[in-house]
């Protein structure tokens, strides 16, 4: 077998399905979680999964050219918004293109030069970080709270495999600094600028370049050594759970839509866009490599390691992440956890009700909560519901409310 030509994907089993997949996509407007009722955010005009790049980068330029306009006018915190609305669009833009390519440079270059506005526009310090490590580099955001004196707490966030740095925070409404922390945002291998400098993910290089990245952040005056939270989401939940296993600098760990269990249900029964994006990521030069690399993925070793305090939220129904296989798992913690199950809810939960899309994505209450929680164990507040599952119903009240259930499972 000749070296798999990172410009071109390999075949796997999961491709016979495309016609499906394409008439998903069509028919959703959206490539992975096809759950939640409503459209999702693709335009119209797409109408199978190889137009998305085109027809997302499109819209993505008149956003920039908006933004460059408002600019032009004087009118900054307008332009502040389009750039990263646009910023935001060609990043989904280059996700689709699953090998590196001419176009996927092209897009990923055009995401960082509108990000390049948004931190010379916005209203707190945004540091652009390149980290050495190994032969290449990881790289982030680190934006700094204003107003505070002194090292202050920082939120070490690890985005889904499908997002960038640059989605989070909205430079008008950081979820940290409205709490007093600074907020570090990771491009780790698998995702955004390490893709494009070809930095392939391994079984173990991901959370070894978080270490690499949390060694770097401690240099810095700023922050506070000892007053360090995960914030993990999606599927960057998996690897912020090897991160929390081999990193003890962490005083609070949250794995948001917990993507913790066996990869079977992501990559052989969720959409056929994951196994694809994997092959990638991975570099794997066959279908079969890349089964003997998802077949290392399991976490039964790895989840009793943790050894900070840690929240796990899942969906009672998240078809990559089956309740009782994350039951299992987070029984096996040895660090003292909680877990709240959303009833009726899939992946992109939240407190608001079961369409994820009602927010906006920069405003969803688990970022809030996240930082709430991690605040809370950073000033040794107790945990409110030690080593017990928070049932939180669709209709129901918060995980803090006295007269949510505490229960496992919908029949108790």
């Amino acid at each position: 077998m000749s070296e798999q030509r990172q410009d071109r994907r390999i075949r796997l089993r999961r491709d016979s399905q495309q016609w499906e997949f394409d008439r998903a996509v069509r028919d959703t407007g959206r490539v992975y979680h096809f759950q939640p009722p409503g459209g999702g955010r693709l335009p119209a005009t797409v109408r199978a999964h190889d137009m998305i790049p085109k027809h997302i980068a499109r819209n993505a330029k008149r956003l920039e050219t908006i933004a460059a306009a408002e600019a032009a006018a004087g009118h900054d915190v307008t332009a502040l918004e389009f750039y990263y609305d646009a910023a935001l669009a060609y990043a989904n833009a280059q996700h689709a293109v699953l090998a590196l390519n001419d176009e996927k440079r092209l897009l990923h270059g055009a995401s960082i030069r509108c990000y390049d506005e948004v931190r010379r526009l916005a209203p707190a310090t945004i540091e652009r970080l390149d980290i050495p490590f190994g032969d290449s580099l990881v790289s982030g955001n680190l934006h700094l709270a204003p107003g505070v004196e002194g090292p202050a707490p920082l939120i070490f966030f690890i985005p889904g495999c499908d997002m960038t740095k640059e989605f989070v925070p909205h430079p008008l409404y950081n979820f940290a600094h409205q709490r007093g922390m600074h907020l570090f945002v990771f491009d780790g291998p698998g995702q955004g600028e390490c893709n494009i400098r070809g930095l392939k993910l391994t079984d173990t290089n991901y959370e070894e370049a978080a270490v690499t990245a949390i060694d770097h952040l401690l240099t810095r005056d700023e922050i506070d050594g000892d007053a360090i939270g995960l914030y993990s989401q999606s599927f960057g939940s998996y690897w912020g759970v090897r991160l929390a296993a081999i990193e003890p600098r962490l005083k609070a760990s949250v794995f948001a839509w917990a993507s913790i269990c066996d990869k079977y249900h992501l990559m052989e029964a969720e959409s056929p866009r994951y196994k694809q994006l994997f092959a990638f990521l991975t570099g794997a030069r066959d279908e079969q490599e890349l089964d003997a690399f998802v077949s290392r993925m399991g976490l039964d070793d790895v989840v009793p390691a943790i050894s900070s305090p840690s929240l796990f939220t899942v969906g009672e129904y998240d078809p990559r992440s089956p309740l009782p296989e994350v039951l299992e798992l987070v029984e096996t913690m040895t660090a003292p956890y909680e877990l709240w199950v959303y009833a009726d809810q899939h992946h992109n939960v939240n407190l608001r009700g079961i369409n994820p899309g009602a927010a906006p994505v920069w405003q969803m209450d688990t970022h809030s909560v996240a930082a709430d929680w991690i605040r809370d164990r950073i000033a040794a507040v107790p945990l409110a519901h030690e080593n017990q599952t928070s049932w939180l119903e669709l209709n129901g009240s918060s995980p803090y409310d006295p007269n949510t259930p505490r229960r496992q499972h919908w029949y108790e």
